[in-house]
């Protein structure tokens, strides 16, 4: 895809945030104008996250316009908004390349770029590696500035907050700019409150509150009225003192689309001592009002013609997972008012908008907060409801001792749908769930499903829910594959695998006939199928990863000289690790290969290019076990 610089006469000169520095601070708004022009045209074109790159423009060319990056730090939370800190920072040109194989990475990325200070992805790390890193700055004593910016989605985290309680507790230098595109604070922003926000800002109100602190700071009755008139006068001007009981200088709220606002205020702020906390108001989707008005149907967006009025119709499809759980939930919900439904914040992409608006007494958004989450559900199971956690794989990595400690070890009755496990594609690292499987299979009392479809996953679903117990049952992003649904009574039996073909002897190179089973965990089975029917092999869908159906990989290693397991998680402690755990135990003979995820992280691509790449494709699999076999 190629752009017109022509048409961004001045984002064109911008090659790094050092050359912004030299435009004269008036030519901002247009430069600003230009960053978003771009940004709308290259993303329309590429597709990508959206919504919340146009509402962090001013505030990225405010930010590289009064900070000294890289050498400054610059962090951004989660990172769906760094699309423009991209821009500015030497990747203009290969922006149309992003979460694209082998393009720019969706989040920043430390092996992209110098400016990228922190590589994210995840939600509310950025206070806490700032924390860090501002303590890291202050004794390499070279005035290195530290920023975090942060948005109110993420600050409802708790690792938030625990690092706001730090900050303030220990009074390093650092900047946390809380970017509110949500909170209803109109009436706080205008021209008198920016004005307010400066003067707050400046040094003479600065001077003035340090320097009667330490004068009166001795005289205890004088102390306290000194410090009851400063929270009147601020109290005048700003919505709330929170942070400042947390130990930080708030100001704010002000406009966060007022890019000449932003570099007085920040400048002023720049050096002054001690945790700082600039409070922003924008509008996610800012300049593009179809953005504005649907935020979250614009967060991440295909390619798209920015002169229509919606999003392109995507092509009709089965339904994706997302989707069947979530009216598996209504249904559910219909004959058992006892099910409680709990989520991290992540409603839309669970697929539980019908289940919330249709029974919002039994569904439960906690915000992004996944240990809470999950010990909630343990509140929820002991008080005599039925909780179904809804969570990302690589999210509940975030609740993991919450689940050994909360859940299983008192053996409570929560199922955890597990949604993204497996390649997830074009998020990358950060998000493929190739973990789960490892990290939840040493857990005692601890059922784990993977189902082949959904069929499989709805029974899966059904058995979970009524087993007395912990249940997970992981499913991978993306469509199933046109399986009739079956009843919400009908259930499955723990730990029994199923046969899918039987195969046949097939000649090595020194002529002696071999068998191969192919044993299959999850959404790899129509892969695996097309390599068993190549490879004449005996297929099973094991569909339990935990218990494991010992009697069927009895029956299988007694009949065949080869044993195959795959599955799209880390082989490392995954499904497979748990058949050669059990093999082993027993003392018996046995050939077995794994196939899996090797012992690295997987970078970003589409489902197809990964599984390829990895070689969990049919042709990957068969050439995998050609060579083990040969």
């Amino acid at each position: 895809m190629t752009t017109n610089l022509a048409d961004y006469p001045l984002l064109s000169q911008i090659n790094t945030p050092e050359e912004l520095r030299k435009f004269p601070q008036e030519q901002l708004t247009r430069v600003s104008n230009e960053l978003r022009s771009f940004l709308l045209n290259s993303v329309s074109k590429s597709s990508g996250h959206f919504a919340s790159g146009l509402g962090t423009i001013e505030l990225t060319v405010a930010l590289h316009y009064v900070y000294n990056t890289p050498f400054d730090h610059l962090i951004w939370d989660v990172g769906h908004q760094a699309y423009p800190h991209k821009i500015l920072t030497g990747r203009r040109d290969q922006l149309h390349t992003i979460r694209q194989k082998d393009g720019l990475h969706p989040f920043p990325w430390r092996e992209e770029s110098e400016y990228d200070v922190l590589s994210v992805g995840h939600s509310s790390t950025s206070i806490s590696a700032a924390l860090g890193l501002s303590v890291a700055a202050e004794k390499e004593a070279r005035n290195r500035k530290t920023v975090a910016v942060i948005g109110d989605g993420a600050m409802t985290a708790g690792m938030a907050f625990e690092a706001l309680n730090h900050a303030g507790d220990i009074n390093k230098d650092m900047l946390v700019i809380l970017n509110d595109n949500e909170m209803s604070i109109s009436q706080n922003v205008g021209a008198l409150n920016n004005h307010l926000a400066k003067m707050l800002s400046g040094s003479f109100y600065a001077g003035l509150r340090e320097g009667g602190k330490k004068i009166l700071g001795n005289i205890p009755p004088i102390k306290e009225l000194a410090s009851r008139a400063e929270e009147h006068l601020k109290g005048m001007v700003v919505p709330s003192t929170f942070f400042e009981e947390l130990g930080f200088n708030y100001i704010g709220p002000i406009d966060g689309h007022d890019v000449n606002g932003l570099v007085d205020t920040i400048k002023n702020m720049r050096n002054l001592k001690g945790p700082q906390l600039l409070h922003i108001a924008t509008k996610k989707g800012k300049g593009y009002q179809a953005a504005e008005q649907d935020p979250i149907k614009y967060h991440a967006v295909p390619k798209f013609n920015p002169e229509d009025t919606n999003l392109p119709k995507a092509k009709p499809s089965l339904p994706n997972y997302s989707k069947i759980f979530g009216d598996w939930l209504c249904k559910t919900a219909e004959v058992d008012n006892k099910l409680v439904a709990v989520t991290p914040a992540m409603a839309e992409g669970s697929g539980m908008v019908e289940f919330s608006q249709r029974f919002p007494d039994q569904y439960f958004d906690v915000a992004i907060a996944e240990q809470h989450a999950v010990t909630y559900a343990a509140g929820l199971a002991i008080g005599g409801q039925k909780p179904v956690v809804a969570i990302y794989s690589s999210f509940l990595q975030r609740g993991y001792d919450q689940f050994i400690h909360d859940v299983a070890i008192q053996n409570l009755p929560i199922m955890f749908a597990v949604d993204r496990a497996g390649i997830v594609g074009a998020d990358g690292a950060t998000h493929q769930g190739v973990f789960d499987l490892s990290f939840l299979r040493c857990i005692p009392n601890t059922v784990i499903m993977a189902p082949s479809d959904e069929r499989e996953c709805q029974l899966m679903l059904n058995t979970g829910f009524k087993h007395n117990g912990p249940s997970v049952v992981r499913y991978p992003r993306g469509c199933g594959t046109g399986a009739m649904l079956p009843s919400v009574d009908e259930t499955i039996e723990l730990g029994r695998g199923i046969n899918i073909l039987t195969g046949e002897a097939r000649e090595s190179k020194n002529k002696a006939s071999k068998y191969i089973a192919i044993l299959s965990f999850g959404s790899m089975l129509a892969e695996a199928k097309k390599a068993a029917l190549e490879l004449n092999a005996t297929l099973v869908d094991m569909r339990f990863v935990k218990p494991l159906d010992e009697t069927l990989i009895d029956e299988l290693n007694a009949n065949h000289d080869y044993l195959v397991t795959i599955e799209d998680n880390a082989i490392a402690g995954g499904a497979g690790s748990g058949v050669n755990e059990y093999l082993l135990s027993q003392g018996k003979p046995v050939s077995i290969l794994n196939i899996g995820v090797a012992d690295h992280f997987v970078k970003h691509g589409t489902q197809e290019e990964v599984h390829h790449e990895l070689g969990l494709d049919a042709q990957g699999i068969i050439a995998k076990i050609r060579k083990f076999t040969s």
